[in-house]
């Protein structure tokens, strides 16, 4: 697999048949087109972007938006928090988002996210919440994004604020 970067080894993952090698070398039994690969890797990306700006949250945040703020407990004592926003620590993200609705609420004082529902991660730079968005995504959560700008430019737009 030298070499490939590892997107030769999830090409050929998806692209091999079953109980073959998904080693990093063409088979005559699966040279993919250029077309395939890039299906694939469009697939295997996250080439969408999930991210929003300042101007996008504001409005968003107007709306019937979930908004979950992933940084730890500590850090939102310390600098703030946007208002309206869930603290769930990165950490927790999972075992959140797979839990119970009267299990949710009573920890997080909130009812649940469906699904289906439209949510918004932010962090303090846009790191963490990537994260989270990836994780929701992968949890089957189909309307998601994340504030990339953070809390950082959050507080730099909201100055007078008391956040």
């Amino acid at each position: 697999m030298r070499g490939c970067g590892g997107l030769c080894r999830a090409a050929w993952a998806v692209l091999a048949p079953r109980g073959r090698s998904t080693r990093c070398r063409p088979r005559l039994w699966a040279v993919p087109d250029l077309k395939t690969i890039n299906v694939i890797f469009y697939n295997l990306s996250t080439t969408t972007d999930h991210g929003i700006s300042y101007k996008e949250l504001k409005d968003l945040l107007k709306s019937q938006t979930i908004h979950i703020d992933v940084r730890e407990k500590w850090e939102i004592g310390k600098f703030g928090k946007i208002p309206g926003s869930i603290n769930i620590p990165l950490g927790e993200v999972v075992e959140a988002l797979w839990m119970n609705p009267e299990d949710f609420k009573e920890q997080y004082s909130q009812d649940m996210p469906a699904k289906s529902d439209h949510i918004i991660f932010s962090c303090m730079a846009g790191v963490r919440s990537k994260r989270a968005l990836d994780i929701a995504m992968s949890l089957g959560f189909s309307r998601v994004q994340h504030y990339a700008g953070g809390f950082e430019e959050w507080r730099k737009c909201e100055p007078s604020e008391k956040n």
